[in-house]
């Protein structure tokens, strides 16, 4: 006999769950902040590296972290128009909370490094799912900001380390709009050997 039964509660919001567009305030208020970031902790984690590194970014942060991002910006396109730093600039300040998906890379190990930044983006899902399943609207983001050293160094991650990304957090400006998913059946392939 099975000692866990199912959750359908659980299933149901994992089949639900889609990412907000739109974020205002309220972020996640400690104690969610806390609980999201415990339900990344339990993510699959081959050798138990803990590769995690969440580096929050709130309040006034939010406009150091954009002024960072926009210097990184300058310095990957120095002939990037005034229009576009603003543009990300505006990008940034609009979540009232961003988790900076930190990885602690362990070079050389016998677990790859692509495990290890896996480890991160399954906390990264867990934590979409924790906000969704609290009320919180949520995003995963990456981009130029994700894959620049400079950005990381601003974030205190230091080479190996490198960022998986972004989450976004906060209260859904409006309803969440479901996503048409795909059928698992054009996914699924079942191997005859």
């Amino acid at each position: 006999m099975d000692s866990h039964p199912p959750q359908s509660g659980a299933l149901e919001m994992l089949l639900a769950r889609a990412s907000a567009q739109a974020l205002q305030d309220p972020a996640p208020n400690a104690a969610d902040l806390d609980t999201i970031l415990a339900a990344g902790l339990r993510a699959a984690d081959h050798g138990r590296l803990r590769p995690w590194r969440f580096v929050i970014i709130a309040g006034a942060a939010r406009e150091a972290f954009a002024d960072a991002a926009v210097a990184a910006l300058q310095a990957r396109q120095p002939d990037a128009p005034a229009s576009e730093a603003a543009r990300m600039r505006g990008k940034l300040l609009t979540p009232p909370l961003i988790v900076a998906l930190g990885v602690h890379i362990v070079p050389d190990h016998k677990i790859p490094e692509i495990e290890q930044m896996m480890a991160v983006a399954a906390a990264a899902m867990n934590m979409l799912n924790a906000a969704y399943a609290l009320g919180y609207g949520a995003k995963w983001v990456t981009g130029p900001n994700a894959y620049d050293p400079a950005v990381a160094a601003a974030l205190g991650l230091a080479p190996p380390d490198r960022l998986a990304g972004f989450l976004y957090l906060g209260t859904p400006a409006g309803p969440i709009v479901p996503v048409s998913r795909p059928t698992v059946a054009d996914h699924r392939i079942d191997w005859q050997g």
